[in-house]
């Protein structure tokens, strides 16, 4: 991952209503949720969650796709999993650290 691109992940994610929004997609793993579940689970206004929607997009932390008459979000795990190895792969001064495994929850062809 390039600096640039962390530093534009790391913006969108130093906002209260947009690091909760993530937090939320990432709890709800490759599935996705609805825009409008999205924001009666976060309290956030429609106006509102569609600009901090459009941020996090923007950043590539999350995606969306259409499904019928709804937008489906879901987080982007290989980004965030990107921003985490960037932000730790100096870490220990240069040693490995341990044998943790990347995020990367199953797909829902796999469950």
């Amino acid at each position: 991952m390039e600096s640039k691109a962390a530093v534009t992940a790391l913006a969108a994610l130093a906002q209260e209503s947009r690091l909760t929004v993530f937090r939320l997609l990432v709890q709800a793993g490759p599935t996705g949720m609805a825009a409008g579940k999205i924001g009666e689970m976060c309290g956030i206004p429609a106006s509102s969650l569609s600009f901090h929607l459009k941020e996090l997009t923007y950043a590539g932390l999350i995606n969306s796709r259409q499904e019928s008459r709804f937008v489906i979000y879901s987080a982007n795990f290989n980004a965030m999993n990107d921003l985490l190895g960037f932000l730790t792969e100096n870490c220990c001064q240069g040693s490995a650290c341990s044998t943790t495994e990347a995020c990367c929850p199953p797909t829902e062809e796999l469950l």
